[in-house]
């Protein structure tokens, strides 16, 4: 792996996944390096806990999202970082976050996983606009909690966003660890999003034309789109508004 310190971060509804997918790379991807696991106080104990326990080159802290920026942290020099959001907080919010949170740390972005709990997904149709949101910004999307879960359903689900050209990378988790970590841990960008993608300086480049207007569209198109999930209305709600993943979890 780069010796620039990279993050990882963790997208997902409660109880989808996530600190097993972590565990799964800490343990069989990044077994040679320092890894710092940032996770919420908002998550509630997970089986995986007492196996990242057992890591010895694993290194747990926990975070409150207050918003609207992240925490800062002290962060070994080196170390490969894990950040899982907060599964009960806006994800719109804590991805906005993310970048300026990066630069203030002194990191580089790797790769933004999203974990799919398809049983509530299947069950709860209304939160497509959701994962539709959430998986705009993710480099790859992990399936998981397919149990029960009908085929068709899954097929159609993929096909939804295959359709709309995604990027990213669809994985049906199975039983046991992944075959390829490599393969997730590649910070190749895969998002449809272009918010973390640095605008290319062209102050000095010269367009030769008789268009004025012309050469001001050939530049303009070269820089990153702005995101429409991060967009306000006068009143300081979000133009593209998300529902609320608490009004749609199992009770408790």
């Amino acid at each position: 792996m780069s010796v620039t310190p990279t993050v990882y971060f963790i997208l997902g509804t409660p109880g989808s996944g996530r600190r097993a997918l972590v565990r799964d790379l800490a343990e069989n991807g990044l077994a040679d390096e320092k890894v710092v696991i940032l996770l919420s106080e908002s998550e509630k104990p997970d089986p995986a806990d007492d196996l990242l326990a057992g890591l010895a080159h694993v290194e747990i802290q926990r975070w409150k999202w207050e918003g609207p920026d992240l925490p800062r942290f002290k962060l070994p020099a080196t170390a490969a970082v894990f950040l899982v959001a907060d599964p009960l907080a806006s994800p719109i919010d804590q991805v906005e976050a993310l970048k300026p949170w990066l630069q203030l740390q002194g990191r580089e972005l790797a790769r933004i996983f999203c974990c799919v709990d398809c049983q509530l997904a299947e069950k709860q149709p209304v939160l497509m606009q959701w994962f539709e949101a959430v998986i705009r910004f993710a480099d790859v999307v992990f399936l998981t909690n397919r149990t029960g879960v009908a085929n068709k359903w899954l097929s159609d689900f993929i096909q939804h966003f295959k359709s709309q050209f995604f990027p990213c990378l669809f994985i049906q988790v199975k039983k046991g660890d992944l075959p390829n970590p490599a393969l997730v841990l590649d910070p190749t960008p895969r998002r449809l999003t272009q918010y973390f993608e640095e605008a290319e300086d062209y102050s000095d480049l010269v367009i030769e034309t008789d268009d004025e207007e012309e050469e001001d569209e050939e530049v303009d198109d070269t820089l990153p789109q702005p995101e429409p999930y991060f967009e306000r209305l006068l009143n300081g709600h979000r133009a593209k508004e998300v529902p609320d993943v608490r009004n749609y979890l199992p009770p408790k």
